[in-house]
Parts: C-alpha cells; sequence; structure tokens
C-alpha cells in the first residue's frame, strides 16, 4: 500500500510543480541577493541579514521563509491527497474488495503522508543549498554580532532546525489527514486546512491572544531560529510535545472515522 500511495501521489503533474516552487524560491531569493554575496543583505538581521555569507546561511534563510506559510500549504496539498484521493475517484470501494483492510489501508496511507512531508521539507533545504553554494559558496555559517560557527556545530544545528521542521510541517499533515477523512472531498479538507494555517499565524501575532495561541501547534513552528541566534539555544521540547500530541490526536480521530464508518459513503 504504502508504494501504491507514494507512486499514486508523488508521480504527478501537481506534486512536482509544488516542489518545483518549493525548491525555485531559494533560487530566486539567491540570484536576488548575489551582488550582496560575502556581505551583511542590507539592514536585516538575524538569518536573513546573514544569507548571502554562505551556502548554509542562504539553506537556513531560506526555510524560515518558507516554513511559515507556503510550506504547510504544499504539505496539506499532498496530504488531502493522500486522504481523500481514492473516495474522489471512487476506487476505495474496490480497495476494500480487494481486499485491503483498513488497518493496513490507514498504515500505507500515514506512511505516506510522512514520506512525502519528508520530500517537501527536504525540496526547500536542497533547494536553498545547491543554489546557495553556486551564487555565495561554502564559508563558515555566519552569525551577525556573533562568532561564526564551525562547520561540524552548524550542520548539527541545522539537522536539529530540519528535523524539528519536519515534525511541525507532519502536524499539519496530519490535520489535513484527518479534515480529509471527516469531509466530504479532498478540496474541502484543503481549504479547512489552509484556513487553520492562516488563522492561526494570525492569532500568534497578537500578543493579547497569547493564551490562546500557545495551545496551537504553529505557535511552535519557528522556535528553531533560535539556535543561530547569538546565544545559541532553543526551547524546543514544548514544540516538540505540542506537535506530537498533534499529530496523535489528528491520527486518533483519523482512525477512529476510518475503522468505524465507510468513508467512501
Amino acid at each position: 500500500m504504502l508504494r501504491i500511495e507514494l507512486t499514486t501521489q508523488l508521480l504527478r503533474l501537481r506534486t512536482f510543480l509544488a516542489f518545483a516552487a518549493l525548491a525555485g524560491i531559494p533560487v530566486l531569493a539567491a540570484l536576488g541577493t548575489a551582488g550582496e554575496a560575502g556581505h551583511r543583505n542590507g539592514d536585516q538581521g538575524g538569518l536573513f541579514g546573514a544569507s548571502p555569507y554562505s551556502a548554509l546561511n542562504h539553506t537556513m534563510a531560506s526555510l524560515e521563509f518558507i516554513a511559515p506559510l507556503l510550506l504547510p500549504i504544499v504539505v496539506a496539498l499532498l496530504a488531502a491527497a493522500i486522504a481523500c484521493a481514492d473516495r474522489d475517484w471512487g476506487t476505495l470501494r474496490y480497495l476494500y474488495v480487494a481486499p485491503v483492510n483498513r488497518s493496513r489501508l490507514l498504515a500505507g496511507k500515514l506512511g505516506a503522508l510522512t514520506v512525502t512531508t519528508a520530500a517537501a521539507t527536504a525540496g526547500v533545504l536542497v533547494g536553498g543549498l545547491l543554489s546557495g553554494l553556486a551564487v555565495f559558496g561554502w564559508h563558515p555559517f555566519h552569525i551577525i554580532d556573533a562568532p561564526t560557527l564551525s562547520t561540524g556545530t552548524a550542520i548539527a544545528r541545522i539537522l536539529l532546525a530540519s528535523g524539528y521542521t519536519g515534525l511541525c510541517m507532519l502536524s499539519i499533515a496530519a490535520i489535513t489527514f484527518a479534515l480529509g477523512i471527516l469531509l466530504p472531498l479532498g478540496v474541502e479538507a484543503l481549504g479547512a486546512a489552509i484556513a487553520f494555517v492562516v488563522g492561526a499565524s494570525i492569532l500568534n501575532a497578537q500578543s493579547s491572544l497569547h493564551s490562546v495561541a500557545v495551545i496551537l501547534p504553529v505557535h511552535y513552528w519557528q522556535n528553531w531560529t533560535t539556535l543561530f541566534d547569538p546565544p545559541g539555544t532553543a526551547e524546543l521540547g514544548v514544540g516538540v510535545v505540542s506537535q506530537l500530541a498533534t499529530i496523535a490526536v489528528a491520527i486518533g480521530v483519523a482512525s477512529l472515522v476510518l475503522m468505524r464508518r465507510d468513508p467512501a459513503a
């Protein structure tokens, strides 16, 4: 089932275009700042300000730019398709007749959900790294107003940040998957997931609504960026717990619905 799900969803023009957009934005950003290579990017600070210093800097700046909105939208698009494609195409009942029991179907879809989410996250990193190498070259990771990081330390932090981002994206993938099982159409699940991300981001930006924002997984998505601040620390524990809890609840809901109700109805 995993092979079938991956073949069905990954080898589609829609998926190629979505991945091309994820990888293409870092390329455009690198070309746009090529004249600043080796120097600070204008008056900006943080990862954006340091992006022209090296390929690794550019990679992390690209992730910070894409992860809050575009990456979740692509992940939600893939998750909605995984959840709903069989039902939308009218082939789900035939899978049950094959026979493919519901546990095997669910396992295959969840496996595909994980692989596609990881692939989408990796697409941003690969696009950022390759375009950064071509335009800025391989240099030590620069932090504004702080010593540069050694290659080993920089790579360790980048891997930690990438893994954390992948986990965060898996949470929105799980939410979209659950919505795809619950709602009649895949486009409805995708729309609801995008609305959730946008709404949660707006809430997160309002300091007066902090007590509401902290219960939403989106609140913790950018916590990894402090790994590259001068102190070099990040409080990722609460964020990890929040994402895992969200994934567990969403998959639990999806499993309950799939096992107890005919989603092809």
